[in-house]
């Protein structure tokens, strides 16, 4: 079976706001950058996905993107 037709592929969604700080300024949390890992139809979705995700964090919801692998 050919790895690269598959329609679903897996995605990882990254916080955009820890990526931007890129240290946390929350003392009380280890830093860090939130991860998310889902499935993406490649036919109905062929640009980078961005989903508004909790971030520990961050302490609140913030836009996760897609990276690459």
């Amino acid at each position: 079976m050919a790895k690269g037709k598959d329609v679903r592929i897996t995605v990882i969604l990254e916080c955009t706001g820890c990526v931007r700080n890129g240290v946390n300024k929350v003392s009380k949390v280890s830093t860090g950058i939130s991860r998310y890992i889902t499935e993406k139809n490649r036919h109905n979705t062929p640009n980078r996905l961005e989903l508004r995700k909790f971030c520990p964090f961050c302490y609140k919801h913030m836009i996760h993107g897609e990276i690459k692998k």
